[in-house]
C-alpha cells in the first residue's frame, strides 16, 4: 500500500524521497498511483520520474516506473543519495567538527562520504576523495576568504554509476601516503565483524585507507548498523571515533568502549 503523504504541496527534493521510498518497498508504481501519494499532477510526476531515472533511481516504464532493487541487489547511489538525508548532514557536520585545519585525510566513497566531503569544502587542508562525487562537493565549495581543500586524485577505475575510484593503483596511490584521519563510510557495520563492504574490491579500498591513517572515523547512518554485505574491511578495534545517529544499547556502548572507541551521536 502507498501511503497519502499529508501536504497537499510537496517541494522537488520532497517528492523525490517519497517516490524512492515507494520503490524500495515494492517492484513497481503507476504514474497514478504516485500522484495520488503525492498529490500532485500527472505532468509533475513524469517529470520527476525522468530526472530520478537519469540520476539512477528508478527505470521509467509505460505508465509508471519500476524498482532497481530486485533479488537482494544493492540500491545505487542514486537511490541512497536520497535516502537519511538529514542523519547524514548531521553525520557530516559532526565529521567536520573533528577534523583540525591542516590535517592530511582520506575520505571514502559513497552518500555520506559526499555529505563530508560537502561540509569540508571550506576548510584548509588536503583531502583524498574517492569518488567523483565527493570530489566536485569539496572543489566546488570555499569559504569567504577562498579557503578550500586541496584535492589528492587517487588514481584507478571508475566504478560506473558509483563514480568512485577502484583497483589496484587507487589502493597503491594511497598506501603510498600517509593520512593523519580516514573518514570510512562502510556499507555496513556489525558489532561481530566490525566494518563491511559490498564487495571485495571496495573493502580493499576502504582498507587501504583506514591502515594508511593514524586515526579512523567511522561515519555511518542507523541504518548501517547490523545491515547485510559479505566483505569484511576491518574489525572494530581499529576504529577510534565512531559518528552516528544510532542509539545504542547498553551492551553496544559497553563493547564500543572495550574497543576504545569514541561514540558522537546526533
Amino acid at each position: 500500500m502507498i501511503i497519502d503523504c499529508y501536504h497537499l504541496i510537496m517541494k522537488t527534493d520532497e517528492r523525490h524521497r517519497l517516490i524512492a521510498e515507494v520503490l524500495r518497498r515494492q517492484s513497481e508504481a503507476s504514474v497514478e498511483d504516485l500522484m495520488r501519494a503525492c498529490s500532485a499532477s500527472g505532468a509533475t510526476i513524469r517529470r520527476d520520474l525522468e530526472v530520478l531515472a537519469a540520476r539512477g533511481v528508478l527505470r521509467r516504464i509505460h505508465g509508471g516506473a519500476k524498482s532497481l532493487i530486485g533479488g537482494g541487489e544493492n540500491p545505487g547511489y542514486g537511490q541512497r543519495e536520497l535516502e537519511d538525508q538529514g542523519a547524514k548532514k548531521r553525520i557530516a557536520a559532526a565529521v567536520c567538527h573533528l577534523i583540525r585545519d591542516r590535517e592530511q585525510v582520506w575520505l571514502d566513497s559513497g552518500s555520506t562520504a559526499t555529505e563530508v566531503a560537502r561540509a569540508l569544502a571550506g576548510r584548509e587542508l588536503t583531502l583524498m576523495p574517492m569518488s567523483l562525487q565527493a570530489l566536485n562537493a569539496a572543489g566546488a565549495g570555499g569559504n569567504a576568504l577562498g579557503v578550500r581543500p586541496a584535492l589528492l586524485l587517487p588514481g584507478g577505475g571508475l566504478v560506473p554509476g558509483e563514480l568512485c575510484f577502484r583497483g589496484p593503483l587507487a589502493e597503491s596511490n594511497i598506501r603510498s601516503l600517509r593520512f593523519d584521519t580516514a573518514v570510512v563510510t562502510p556499507c555496513a557495520v556489525d558489532g561481530k565483524d566490525g566494518l563491511l563492504a559490498h564487495d571485495l574490491d571496495d573493502a580493499a579500498v576502504k582498507r587501504a585507507g583506514l591502515e594508511s591513517a593514524a586515526r579512523v572515523i567511522l561515519a555511518a547512518s542507523a541504518a548501517k548498523w547490523h545491515a547485510h554485505a559479505r566483505a569484511l574491511v576491518s574489525g572494530l578495534d581499529r576504529v577510534d571515533v565512531v559518528v552516528t545517529d544510532r542509539t545504542f544499547s547498553t551492551e553496544e556502548l559497553a563493547q564500543l568502549d572495550r574497543y576504545s572507541v569514541e561514540v558522537v551521536n546526533v
